[in-house]
């Protein structure tokens, strides 16, 4: 597509002596699009990640805003499909002429919007569930509070090998995304002179669980850590059990501690998962009590998806807050490019060169019925 033809589907035009004007940017208000799943099982945890970044929002909204505006959502449904995430994209910016975008989510459907929001030098914070190769695609247009999956990896490994554990099996998502984290897996084992005692490939329907079990018992792990989401840690963790073994459980951040312990029940006792956000139950970081206090008010279930979304929010007012009130997108990418700052504990540092914030990753165990605890 010719770049003036670019230029004009997506809503930015051009003002007299070549000054651009900027979408999404009023005296009062600034817009930003979010396209990610909204339907479903998937759908609903993406809708509480969301409501936990209105809680940022409309604190700040009623205070006055950032420099005298106030942030607005547009979020739209794509199904995770990469064809409708860029078609979702191309309306954000052009019929809703957002200034950016906000926690964007899925591997996929980020890679495929990587030429729309370089040619239009949109940014992006605080995408949700995108792959390590994903990220790397968007480099210099988005930008990522959560550590990435590698780094996931290699905590998870090393305290596996820390407390003695070396047989250690995988259980992964029968997907590009799962295919992904079974090699950043392997790479972490690698690490450490060890090899997968076997990968279980999961379908998302859970069609193959029986046989995703048998393939783990037959390697006899100590250890299975689960790149997996919705019910199948749960399915897997019974299906695995019935067939008589008892390995330890480890999730990726992808794991849901709460749905998992619906469905295992009492098996699910001991499952720990790496969180890539601080506890948000602390008593500890004032960001933290102001976060449930906020949550509780608005009737938002207090748990990690919410706390991610609002820690997003606040970084990227803050980012908004130093750029100043002349805002444009090259102004505040220059901003996130140099971004550090302190949050609940977490250190965010984008002035590396690095296109993700944080290192942060904490184990927690999930208890039988479904809380976390450190």
């Amino acid at each position: 597509m010719q770049r003036r033809h670019f230029l004009a589907a997506t809503g930015i035009t051009f003002m007299p002596f070549g000054r651009a004007a900027e979408p999404g940017v009023s005296d009062t208000e600034i817009v930003f699009g979010h396209t990610g799943i909204l339907s479903g099982p998937l759908g609903a945890q993406i809708k509480i990640m969301l409501a936990g970044a209105e809680l940022a929002f409309a604190d700040i909204r009623a205070a006055g805003g950032v420099h005298g505006r106030t942030p607005r959502i547009v979020s739209l449904d794509d199904e995770l499909k990469p064809d409708l995430a860029v078609a979702n994209v191309e309306k954000l910016l052009g019929q809703h002429r957002a200034f950016g975008l906000f926690g964007c989510v899925g591997s996929a459907t980020t890679a495929a919007t990587a030429r729309v929001l370089q040619q239009s030098g949109v940014p992006a914070f605080g995408g949700y569930a995108v792959a390590d190769s994903a990220r790397e695609k968007v480099k210099g247009s988005a930008y990522f509070l959560r550590t990435t999956s590698g780094r996931e990896a290699q905590v998870l490994v090393q305290h596996l090998t820390t407390i003695g554990v070396s047989r250690i099996a995988l259980a992964v998502l029968d997907n590009p995304g799962g295919q992904e984290a079974r090699a950043l897996l392997e790479a972490a084992l690698k690490q450490h002179q060890l090899q997968p005692q076997g990968v279980a490939a999961v379908k998302g329907d859970a069609s193959n669980i029986a046989e995703a079990a048998r393939t783990l018992a037959a390697g006899e792990p100590q250890a299975v850590i689960m790149y997996l989401g919705g019910v199948l840690p749960g399915e897997l963790m019974k299906a695995t059990w019935a067939l008589g073994g008892h390995p330890m459980f480890y999730g990726m951040s992808i794991v849901a501690g709460e749905v998992t312990a619906k469905v295992a029940g009492e098996q699910a006792r001991g499952l720990a998962i790496s969180q890539i956000v601080p506890y948000p139950w602390g008593e500890v970081e004032p960001v933290v009590k102001d976060y449930r206090r906020l949550a509780t008010q608005a009737g938002v279930p207090v748990g990690y998806y919410s706390f991610e979304g609002y820690l997003n929010a606040l970084a990227l007012l803050e980012a908004l807050r130093r750029t100043g009130r002349e805002l444009t997108r090259p102004r505040l990418h220059a901003t996130l490019r140099s971004l550090k700052l302190r949050l609940a504990g977490m250190e965010l540092d984008f002035g590396t060169g690095t296109h993700t914030g944080s290192r942060f990753v904490e184990l927690v165990q999930v208890t039988r019925e479904g809380r976390f605890v450190r």
